[in-house]
């Protein structure tokens, strides 16, 4: 019984300075890789950003010619669908801005 116990100890040391070793390296290597993903990811912010502007704006050129339309045709929905189109365009561009805010 005590040989198993002994035996169990030595592989479980073994195990875990293996692993601790492996982690130091791994540890040392994801700096490196997080500086550089840092840098790439800020690089893709800006013309990202201005994308979702740019088809906020697009949704609500859209929008309002739509909302035009059904407001010369007489419909009475018009202001449910000013509120639909309004939201769709402002959540657009509010995306826009809280993503060049939270990366930049």
């Amino acid at each position: 019984m005590k040989r198993m116990t002994r035996k169990i100890f030595q592989n479980l040391s073994s195990l875990l300075l293996g692993l601790y070793g492996s982690l130091s390296l791994l540890m040392a290597q994801s700096s490196t890789g997080i500086d550089q993903a840092t840098t790439e990811i800020s690089s893709y912010v800006d013309p990202v950003s201005n994308l979702i502007i740019a088809i906020g704006a697009v949704v609500g050129l859209i929008g309002g010619v739509r909302v035009y339309i059904k407001w010369q045709s007489g419909d009475q929905d018009t202001q449910k669908a000013i509120m639909g189109w309004f939201g769709a365009c402002l959540f657009l561009i509010l995306v826009g801005v809280v993503i060049k805010a939270f990366f930049s």
